[in-house]
């Protein structure tokens, strides 16, 4: 039996003889896309195989970013939290091979798996079983789209402290479960928020942006990006990375705050008589 891996999104799907005879569900979403070749599926042995190399970096201390060279699927990077009692992977591979697997030994493993919405699912379940068994969280609103169930599967939903200082936030916005991690000792106390896409730096410094889809430009609605704003109101934090690489470095929670009130601005009709 055989892992097969979306060619396009790189979320790992089930062991079968024989790769899947549908579209992959997520890709086939408003959010994401279909190639127009068709839908094409890989493996972690055909991924672990091709000539690709591993980039690593040290954002500060105690959090840490991979990504495989050249980038496959959506591309995103996959940070590693460090705490006391154990190692976040946030957002994880979409593929699985020895030096990476050496790399993230190198840090310290991982006691629990979490992944910002479905997109970054990635290959969860291949890592959690590399890594001991370790638990894979997904959030209760978005377990429809998990397309390889595992025993190693938990669900959770709200807010949720999966490690010392280590905190989820269900922000919503991308998906219903979409989600940031606030960590409390980052930015050297100040705090640091790891986002997925559910906020995206752009190319303005110190700016930033909201999407339903990023690919297809769908935009969310003045009210979500209000809602996202005001879940992340009651945490400090100084930096902010994004899933694609994109980063605020200084006064970060100013920069979302100032850019959800221009979207909202735009988006709410304010700003009509410009157009």
């Amino acid at each position: 039996m055989t892992i097969w891996i979306c060619g396009t999104c790189g979320v790992e799907h089930p062991d079968t003889a024989q790769p899947p005879a549908t579209t992959c569900r997520i890709c086939a979403d408003e959010r994401q896309w279909v190639p127009e070749s068709g839908q094409v599926w890989t493996t972690l042995d055909k991924l672990a195989a091709d000539g690709h190399g591993l980039a690593h970096q040290e954002m500060e201390p105690d959090i840490h970013r991979l990504n495989r060279e050249p980038p496959f699927g959506i591309g995103q990077w996959t940070h590693l939290v460090q705490t006391p009692r154990g190692n976040l992977l946030w957002d994880p591979p979409n593929h699985l091979d020895q030096q990476l697997v050496d790399k993230i030994a190198d840090l310290g493993g991982v006691a629990v798996i979490v992944a910002s919405h479905p997109h970054m699912y990635g290959s969860q379940v291949s890592w959690s079983h590399e890594l001991g068994s370790v638990p894979v969280l997904v959030h209760s609103a978005d377990r429809q789209w998990v397309q390889r169930e595992d025993p190693v599967i938990r669900e959770w939903s709200g807010v949720e402290q999966v490690l010392p200082g280590v905190t989820l936030i269900e922000a919503g916005g991308h998906f219903p479960g979409a989600a940031v991690a606030h960590v409390a000792t980052g930015s050297d106390g100040r705090g640091t928020l790891l986002t997925g896409d559910t906020i995206v730096p752009v190319v303005a410094k110190g700016w930033v942006t909201f999407m339903r889809s990023y690919p297809n430009k769908i935009p969310l609605s003045a009210g979500l990006v209000r809602r996202i704003v005001d879940r992340l109101e009651p945490y400090q934090f100084e930096r902010l990375y994004s899933l694609l690489g994109g980063t605020i470095l200084t006064d970060a929670k100013a920069a979302v705050r100032n850019s959800a009130e221009r979207y909202i601005a735009w988006v709410g009709g304010a700003n009509d008589h410009l157009g």
